[in-house]
């Protein structure tokens, strides 16, 4: 525990591939299970949320007891209501060896943005779990709904931020966190269902590792087409991308969970990924726009957002804005035309 290893077969009771399945699972019901299944084989894992254990869902096995003036070998916290204290609370089990968490909805990190960013700056491995990550909240409204929230950890040196698309994502996630030994980690997570991809289909959630992969690509020869994606957004990248792939675009999917880690790759990697010749590139994100220029160049389109969110149903919010697959196909013919692509070509 002083040298931050982790105990042999630590991650042994991880869920199984989860299959494919249209309707899926909230990356969060998902993450839940991986995190149950480290706490079962990493006593000093430690951590709770800030009154929202059942919407966060990051509950302890029973067996690991709550912490309590009756119990100081209970292991689940009940902070309350008060995010910067839970987060000035994990950043001290973390400096004694323990390895916590603290969770919230990620609207509310602001709260916790200063110990936060203390446990980048004094690089210790402190895991925060954020979920309801965008505007997909739906009726909550636009006070619930966070837009800058991924921007502004994405800037703060030292901190990882992952968000995974599906299930098989969020638990590459934990196998991906648990080894780091001085980098926290912000793991950010849909409350509303996101369809589990195929993977037979569609490459391994293992290249979550490496912060990008190539998702799905064209048949033949270079893609004329980037989308570029993250979260729940890289299903509907998946829904134009079969579109676009059926009217002969030569179409590659991104999914890019983590800025950071994809930082950390080799340029030969980074560039097999997203290849300097391909210009025509769509990046989808219910979040600010901040920072995609960087992935799509001045001639991409951002497809994000640029005002606060609204107070509707999911599906209706998600058209109100333009997260649709049918959207992204039109953003997708404007930049294939943009960039000297005909329409259709590759299919005659």
């Amino acid at each position: 525990m002083q040298r931050r290893e982790l105990p042999e077969n630590w991650d042994k009771d991880f869920p199984e591939q989860f299959p494919a399945d249209e309707k899926g699972i909230a990356t969060r019901k998902a993450s839940a299970e991986a995190l149950k299944a480290v706490a079962r084989n990493v006593p000093w894992l430690v951590g709770g949320a800030a009154d929202l254990e059942g919407s966060t869902s990051v509950g302890l096995p029973d067996e690991a007891g709550t912490f309590s003036a009756g119990d100081r070998g209970g292991r689940y916290f009940h902070f309350g209501v008060r995010e910067h204290g839970m987060a000035c609370v994990v950043n001290g089990l973390s400096l004694s060896k323990l390895r916590p968490y603290g969770s919230t909805y990620l609207i509310f990190s602001d709260y916790a943005r200063e110990p936060i960013r203390l446990s980048a700056l004094m690089e210790i491995p402190a895991i925060w779990i954020f979920t309801h990550d965008s505007i997909g909240l739906g009726e909550d409204g636009p006070t619930h709904q966070p837009v800058e929230q991924l921007a502004s950890l994405r800037a703060m040196p030292g901190l990882v931020t992952i968000r995974p698309c599906d299930a098989n994502e969020a638990v590459t996630a934990w196998r991906v966190l648990m080894k780091l030994h001085h980098s926290p980690v912000a793991l950010v997570l849909t409350r509303q269902t996101v369809p589990t991809l195929d993977r037979s289909r569609y490459a391994p959630a293992a290249g979550l590792e490496r912060g990008a992969y190539v998702l799905a690509d064209t048949e033949h020869g270079e893609p004329e087409l980037i989308l570029i994606s993250s979260g729940s957004e890289v299903a509907l990248c998946i829904g134009a991308y079969e579109q676009l792939t059926a009217e002969g675009e030569k179409v590659r999917v991104v999914s890019m969970p983590s800025w950071e880690l994809f930082d950390l790759q080799p340029q030969e990697y980074r560039e097999e990924v997203l290849p300097p010749g391909v210009r025509a590139r769509v990046s989808v994100e219910q979040g600010s726009t901040l920072g995609w220029e960087r992935f799509v160049g001045t001639e991409g389109a951002i497809i994000g957002m640029r005002t606060f969110g609204a107070s509707a149903p999911l599906k209706d919010v998600q058209r109100k804005f333009g997260f649709t697959p049918e959207a992204i196909v039109e953003v997708s013919r404007n930049q294939l035309e943009l960039h000297g692509h005909v329409a259709g070509r590759s299919a005659r």
